[in-house]
């Protein structure tokens, strides 16, 4: 009679087996009053920036549904964005779930909005006043002159600035046409 022995492949599998089945046996809960590994987890810490931030890019979804995904994704912008761009809806929160609130105690960038200097018109910010009531026939002669691309670097700043400011007149001008217009009708 043959004796039978244990080969490296059978052993090998003997030991992946193993390993799993004491992997899957620590995992499961231990009893039925204790809650899953997944519930004992503490919920990701999701700010009002993040929810904004999704909410600005997406008007249509609520705001809840999105801070109840990002809770369920570990605070990940890009993932609920992904999810909403590929046209899958997001879940529809527990009635239980609040959207959490940033705390008042404790000074943090997300949790107070700080109200942003309202910028000033670009007449104001390129000090182009003065320039308002020249005749936009000047301007279109001074342009037919500079329209060659200079080797000075001192000369290209001037002329991209002069551009920028006969853009910014342009622009308004068209829009001062545009209010008379509306009034005459």
């Amino acid at each position: 009679m043959a004796e039978q022995t244990l080969n490296i492949p059978q052993l090998l599998v003997f030991i992946v087996v193993t390993v799993l089945a004491v992997r899957w046996y620590f995992s499961k809960p231990a009893g039925a009053g204790t809650r899953p590994a997944a519930a004992t987890r503490a919920t990701p810490r999701i700010s009002q920036a993040q929810i904004d931030q999704i909410s600005q890019m997406f008007p249509q979804v609520e705001r809840r549904s999105i801070a109840w995904e990002l809770s369920r994704n570990g605070g990940n912008v890009t993932a609920v964005t992904e999810k909403i761009l590929s046209g899958r809806a997001l879940e529809t929160p527990p009635v239980s779930f609040q959207i959490p609130t940033p705390r008042t105690n404790t000074p943090s960038r997300t949790a107070t909005p700080v109200a942003k200097a309202e910028q000033p018109d670009l007449i104001t910010r390129y000090n182009l006043a003065s320039k308002i009531s020249k005749a936009p026939e000047s301007a279109s002669e001074e342009q037919s002159k500079s329209k060659a691309w200079s080797q000075d670097r001192n000369e290209r700043q001037s002329n991209l600035q002069k551009r920028r400011e006969e853009m910014i007149l342009a622009a308004r001008r068209k829009l001062e046409e545009k209010e008379k217009a509306k009034a005459k009708a």
